[in-house]
């Protein structure tokens, strides 16, 4: 039974890789380019000796290109965004002489490294708050119990890609401090916060003590991270990426590509940001004018590129309807991306993100594409009445 199911997922991705890769016009969850392209120009770079040993070379020349774009002292780089998180978090620990961990419960430490910081690092996690938001300033002040560095997720992924506004966040950093504890933003994805704050990148990054970016996420890299602080600070983590194992020979791939992230797509992050709006908006009309029901946008007015939306259907008739329209339009909407069902049953999510494909969208089209995909969703099922309608 077991590998009937792994059988089945195996056939239904290259189906539906298949679907996206023959469509013309994707609007979210688009094939990334191709990998050998990459390779390539890689190894072109390569030959020309733009290889590192041991993070010297190219390596560093992207540690001190990333501290002058956030306005940092210095940083490192690592080979993920989970090993250099545990290294500031461990490192502040530390230092403030409290192993104690104020964040999110939906933050990715929590959800998505399966207890790496207590199990690895040793450290403890508390929740100012649980509600879907960053914590206010009022419920890190008055936390009852002592913590010695807070991390805020900017944007928090999981809750929507939400962020505070500029006042909040000033605010929380403040009572943090008032608390003597250091601060530490989860930036995965902070490159696309700044038409939302009305920031500059370092403006933002200089309320905290250390700051964590990545770059295969929305600059379309490799993989890789880099952690930005102190220069004291980051020559301890860099100590500590050697005892973690991420002192690799040779990471000119991963860094040549983020390089080329930062060339090409963080300069159009805002013009992402700025289609997110009128995507969303179109996305939600055309859906409501096809008659499905209890259509959803999360947040409404999207506070990056990315966004949440949610359907009380099934996730499996859903993921059939985007495959059917990607298979006979040509059109996909959805592209790579799947519904879950995060809570109760039939009622779904998919994330959202704006890109460059869906700049090419105008929000006729998208309405256009949104009206179809409920066809399809008629086909996979018999009805747009909702599972819960």
């Amino acid at each position: 039974m077991g590998e009937d199911r792994g059988m089945d997922k195996a056939a239904d991705r290259v189906r539906r890789r298949a679907a996206v890769e023959g469509s013309g016009r994707v609007l979210s969850g688009a094939l990334r380019p191709g990998m050998r392209q990459k390779l390539e120009r890689l190894a072109a770079a390569a030959a020309e000796g733009e290889a590192d040993h041991y993070g010297d070379g190219v390596v560093r020349e992207l540690e001190l290109r990333v501290a002058e774009l956030l306005g940092m002292p210095d940083a490192a780089f690592f080979p993920t965004g989970t090993m250099a998180q545990q290294v500031a978090l461990r490192s502040w620990a530390g230092r403030t002489g409290n192993p104690v961990v104020a964040l999110h419960p939906l933050a990715h430490p929590e959800v998505h490294e399966r207890g790496a910081l207590q199990s690895v690092s040793g450290l403890r996690t508390v929740h100012p708050t649980t509600s879907p938001r960053t914590p206010t300033a009022e419920e890190v002040r008055d936390f009852e119990e002592p913590f010695g560095t807070l991390m805020l997720e900017l944007p928090l992924r999981d809750a929507g890609f939400v962020l505070p506004t500029w006042d909040e966040l000033t605010a929380v950093v403040e009572a943090a401090r008032e608390r003597d504890a250091v601060v530490h933003l989860d930036g995965a994805r902070l490159w696309e916060c700044t038409p939302h704050f009305g920031r500059s990148l370092p403006e933002i990054a200089g309320l905290a003590d250390s700051v964590y970016v990545s770059f295969y996420k929305s600059l379309e890299g490799l993989s890789g991270a880099v952690l930005a602080s102190s220069a004291d600070l980051i020559g301890e983590a860099k100590a500590w990426r050697h005892r973690y194992g991420g002192m690799l020979f040779e990471q000119f791939p991963a860094v040549l590509a983020a390089q080329a992230g930062l060339d090409t797509e963080l300069p159009r992050l805002p013009s992402y940001v700025a289609h997110a709006g009128p995507v969303a908006r179109a996305l939600r009309e055309g859906l409501a004018e096809a008659g499905l029901a209890g259509v959803r946008i999360h947040p409404e007015q999207p506070h990056t590129h990315q966004f949440q939306l949610w359907l009380p259907y099934p996730a499996e008739a859903l993921d059939e309807a985007s495959v059917r329209q990607a298979e006979q339009t040509k059109v996909s909407l959805f592209g790579r991306g799947r519904f879950l069902e995060p809570g109760l049953p039939g009622l779904s999510m998919t994330e959202v993100t704006v890109g460059a494909s869906a700049l090419e969208w105008t929000e006729d089209d998208v309405r256009a594409a949104a009206v179809d995909f409920a066809r399809c969703l008629t086909e996979s099922t018999g009805s747009t009445e909702s599972a819960t309608g």
